[in-house]
């Protein structure tokens, strides 16, 4: 590792900029498909509501389909090509929308096709991802690295809706997926501009397939940290999924806020991520990088049981506020978890062991929004509100039962149990 890495801030590291760029242009391009996508459907193809689910609903499934294969494939293979040949595909993939619409073959078959494979390359290029950064970067910046790069999630989230939504209505929805396709061979061509070789892979044998999964499953399991790290998660994103599933109804039919209202308290969630993104480093060196991650996590989530408080006056600030919060606290919570795992995971197994961790805790959140929406049903929208937001509260207790409480940093890790 370069010395030079380990002394001086992460934003002097020409090759972590060229990452970060790369980021950009994805992350970008990625948030604006989120808007672009669904129009297409709509406006295009005049999609019912049940179609428009299930385009949604494929740009995710892959996760669970390939999730686990992913990280034992990752691990084999240079992280760096992994990531350019995903962000090439979907390149290639979302611009062929655009280019069947013109030539009269758009479908929603089509559309369904190419939400799913698109949906393929991002398990690949995430693994690969969070895998690449520990080779940009000493292992004191990972903290700092992984904030960096949170801030572009976060900020291109608030962003990518509004532009998304602004380039439809001046080109079109079809038109609109090119900047998503262009994002993607900008991330390409950004990832090729850095000058670190692209380290071999250091898995030294191919192991079968089911024997890497099982690996990189028991590492997660035996490290206790790490386990409850994922227990955590999961809990919170069953809850916060059933409650994002819910938010358009509670507040346009509930509350009876006008869409202009709605559209932005639904963004300051993206203004809670951004504000995380840009304190974990500053406040990571204060108090370190383990003391942040519990204390964002506990500090903030009594804010959720304001959510359900939400009324047509004053009290609309209740969602903002909890948005926010809870915003806030998942980043810091990212990063913590994040640089954990790259920081105590060997390199051999690090793609299986972040293949294992998303495969968990982003394959609850279908079930989450599936689950809300049975309860609201049940017992109606506030309560179920209720219901997910102590839930929510909840979900640090595993954390309060692992060694984070007592711990300044992750440096501090000396053994396994």
């Amino acid at each position: 590792m370069d010395p030079y890495r380990m002394t001086t801030g992460v934003l002097r590291n020409p090759d972590f900029l060229r990452f970060l760029s790369s980021h950009v242009a994805d992350e970008l391009g990625a948030n604006i498909s989120r808007v672009a996508l669904p129009l297409v459907a709509v406006l295009t193809l005049h999609a019912g509501p049940a179609a428009v689910g299930a385009l949604s609903a494929l740009q995710t499934t892959a996760f669970l389909l390939i999730g686990l294969p992913a990280g034992v494939w990752v691990d084999r293979m240079r992280k760096r090509r992994v990531m350019m040949v995903t962000d090439l595909a979907r390149f290639l993939l979302l611009g062929s929308i655009p280019l069947a619409a013109q030539l009269g073959l758009l479908s929603i078959g089509v559309m369904f096709a190419v939400a799913l494979l698109a949906g393929a390359s991002q398990v690949f290029n995430d693994v690969a991802d969070q895998t690449y950064l520990p080779e940009l970067v000493g292992t004191g910046q990972l903290s700092d690295g992984n904030s960096k790069l949170e801030v572009v999630r976060s900020g291109a989230f608030l962003a990518g809706p509004g532009i998304g939504g602004a380039l439809v209505q001046l080109l079109g929805a079809p038109c609109t997926v090119v900047a998503t396709a262009l994002g993607s061979l900008g991330s390409v061509l950004f990832l090729g501009s850095v000058k670190v070789p692209d380290k071999p892979p250091a898995v030294a044998e191919r192991t079968p397939l089911l024997r890497g999964i099982g690996e990189g499953l028991a590492y997660v399991w035996h490290d206790r940290l790490m386990r409850m790290f994922v227990a955590s998660t999961a809990a919170v994103n069953l809850c916060v999924s059933a409650v994002l599933g819910l938010s358009v109804l509670f507040l346009a039919d509930e509350v009876g806020l006008a869409p202009g209202v709605v559209g932005v308290l639904l963004m300051s969630g993206g203004i809670g991520g951004l504000i995380g993104g840009l304190s974990a480093g500053w406040l990571s060196r204060r108090y370190g990088i383990a003391r942040t991650t519990w204390l964002a996590v506990s500090v903030a989530s009594p804010f959720g049981l304001l959510l359900p408080l939400t009324q047509a006056d004053w009290r609309a600030v209740c969602f903002a506020i909890t948005s926010m919060a809870l915003s806030w606290s998942a980043t810091l919570m990212n990063v913590g978890q994040i640089t954990y795992r790259q920081t105590v995971t060997p390199e051999h197994l690090l793609g299986r062991v972040n293949a294992s961790v998303r495969f968990m805790v982003w394959g609850i959140m279908p079930l989450g929004a599936l689950l809300g929406g049975l309860v609201a049903q049940q017992i109606g929208v506030r309560d179920a509100l209720w219901v997910f937001m102590a839930g929510r509260l909840l979900a640090f207790l595993p954390l309060l039962f692992s060694p984070l409480p007592r711990m300044r940093d992750f440096g501090e890790v000396q053994s396994r149990s």
